[in-house]
């Protein structure tokens, strides 16, 4: 045993030594980050909401980071096809995911299978963006408030249809959770997009739809379309006429569809804390707020260790709705 003690000693030294060295080899590339452009996944087509608001927000992240942010556009799969290659990145910071509601809180519960794990296979740097969404009708509509539109529901099941932008998007969850939490039955029609079914409810094709803001303000300001209720927990500064669901007859109802960037899992710790304050700083800047304000979205800036638990929670919420409501996804 003598013997062999200088050897386990040996061994056990060199192993603290390899320990020491990966440990001061992450904290200098940490220290050094970053040093090469960062690739900036984003689960949206160009022209979308989240594709506007990171391209909005690189000018001002490539000047305090020192280096350019590369958009990479990889839409498809409700955001799993490009939530896959982030989860599958290097976890070195130059690989990071710009993704939503759908992907990272909602799909887990509507598809069969997963290309990935959201809780486990990120670490989430923060939230950019809420989406609230408006519940709009043809004027043609008897009812003129949601507690009226409520009545009549309950009264006649069927009889409203809502058209949505699409089977799993958050306008669609928003409205389950809706007929759900109001004890009404509609009669869900999906569209490809938000702007196609408030086109069809401003044609009368169809009596209610759900739809951001970016889709439906302009004919809501002009009395073309009537708005019954804002999914948001507060009313929004461009229509603050229009009540909460929450006020109007839907006590407890919040529902914003909503994105925010997160990083494989295992990215050090401060890298996501270097990423984290420059885009907290970014978001909370009056003119990129007023910018993203005009496109309907609402800046939300969060810490790294508050986004993670907020996707937690939205995981929660939305798997009993989904269940509730029966829906899935091939």
């Amino acid at each position: 045993m003598n013997r062999l003690f200088p050897t386990a000693l040996l061994i056990t030294a060199s192993a603290l030594a390899l320990t020491l060295a990966a440990t001061s080899h992450a904290q200098t590339a940490s220290a050094d980050y970053p040093n090469k452009p960062i690739r900036m996944v984003v689960t949206f087509p160009p022209g979308g909401s989240a594709d506007a608001v990171v391209r909005m927000l690189g000018p001002r992240l490539g000047e305090k980071l020192g280096q350019q942010l590369v958009v990479d556009n990889r839409p498809g799969a409700g955001g799993n096809i490009g939530l896959a290659i982030v989860a599958k990145a290097a976890p070195d910071g130059y690989t990071l995911g710009v993704g939503a509601a759908g992907g990272l809180a909602v799909n887990v519960s509507l598809y069969a299978q997963m290309p990935y794990d959201a809780v486990r296979d990120f670490k989430p740097v923060t939230l950019l963006a809420g989406i609230p969404f408006v519940l709009v009708g043809h004027p043609s509509v008897a009812a003129k408030s949601l507690r009226e539109l409520i009545a009549q529901a309950k009264a006649a099941p069927g009889k409203f249809s809502v058209g949505h932008g699409g089977n799993g998007t958050a306008m669609h969850l928003s409205s389950q959770l809706f007929s759900q939490m109001a004890g009404v039955q509609l009669v869900d029609v999906p569209y490809r997009g938000s702007g196609p079914a408030a086109l069809d409810a401003l044609a009368g094709q169809i009596p209610l739809a759900m739809v951001d803001l970016t889709s439906s303000l302009q004919q809501i300001n002009a009395g073309k379309l009537v708005a019954f209720a804002v999914t948001s927990a507060q009313r929004l500064p461009m229509l603050p006429d229009v009540p909460t669901f929450a006020e109007a007859g839907v006590p407890g109802y919040e529902s914003t569809g909503w994105f925010g960037v997160v990083a494989p899992a295992g990215t050090p710790p401060a890298m996501i804390a270097r990423l984290n304050a420059e885009m907290v700083a970014a978001l909370n800047d009056p003119e990129i707020r007023s910018a993203m304000r005009n496109l309907g979205m609402e800046p939300a800036p969060m810490k790294a260790d508050e986004f993670e638990q907020y996707i937690k929670s939205e995981i929660q919420k939305w798997a009993k709705v989904i269940k509730t409501a029966g829906t899935k996804l091939e």
